[in-house]
């Protein structure tokens, strides 16, 4: 009888949950960037393709980005264990792979064609410490308490459910964690990308205040980007 009850109240608390996640999205006509939906008061935007890989390997990104001062930022250790979300095809997975080598970085990306390009390029260079994980829409796939270290650049602002994916990467963080939330600024006009696909930094922390995220700090190194870091409470 205690297990048929133990099951109905789990049972219950995830119906609830269920619940809980659709009464915080609302749909209606919005930017042509964004896919109709809101989260907040933020229109989600679209994702951004397989198609746009060559824009990610462009050869200006590492001076729009300034790839080296976000790894500076991480301070990753030899023994770390990180996991970049939306990899893509791979921009920082591979470098994070060279300084983090005694650990593991797990690729997320819910693209076959992603994983695709960046599975070549692990073969061609051996890197045995990445592993491939293809996530979904509501899940990185991660085990619980798996890691050290959650990268986000960029792909936060298009999760279509990022009350369900910012809950399942939380499950994957260690107690002491750290998420770098890297989102191009939406309160400076001048960096030259659509509205959708920026972030203020309140916006940012209002979204994850209610999930059990707290801002540690905002480093405002990077050219165009914050670079948030937030631990879990």
């Amino acid at each position: 009888m205690t297990g048929i009850k133990k099951s109905l109240g789990i049972l219950l608390a995830l119906s609830c949950a269920n619940c809980l996640a659709q009464d915080i999205y609302t749909y209606k006509k919005g930017d042509y960037s964004g896919i109709g939906k809101w989260y907040h008061g933020r229109e989600i935007a679209h994702v951004m393709g397989y198609q746009g890989m060559t824009w990610l390997e462009r050869t200006e990104r590492e001076a729009e980005e300034n790839t080296e001062k976000l790894l500076e930022n991480m301070n990753i250790l030899a023994t770390d264990n990180i996991a970049d979300i939306g990899a893509g095809s791979g921009y920082h997975v591979f470098k994070m792979a060279k300084i983090a080598s005694k650990g593991t970085i797990y690729a997320v990306d819910i693209q076959d064609e992603m994983l695709a390009a960046m599975k070549e390029k692990r073969v061609n260079g051996e890197f045995k410490n990445i592993v491939l994980v293809k996530g979904s829409e509501k899940s990185v796939n991660l085990a619980p308490d798996s890691v050290d270290k959650v990268l986000i650049v960029d792909v936060y602002h298009e999760m279509s459910f990022p009350y369900e994916m910012m809950l399942s990467i939380k499950k994957a963080m260690r107690n002491n964690g750290r998420l770098f939330l890297i989102e191009y600024r939406g309160e400076d006009a001048k960096v030259p990308i659509k509205k959708l696909h920026k972030m203020t930094e309140n916006q940012a922390v209002k979204e994850l205040k209610g999930l059990g995220f707290t801002l540690e700090k905002n480093m405002d190194n990077l050219p165009w980007q914050h670079c948030m870091i937030f631990t879990k409470n």
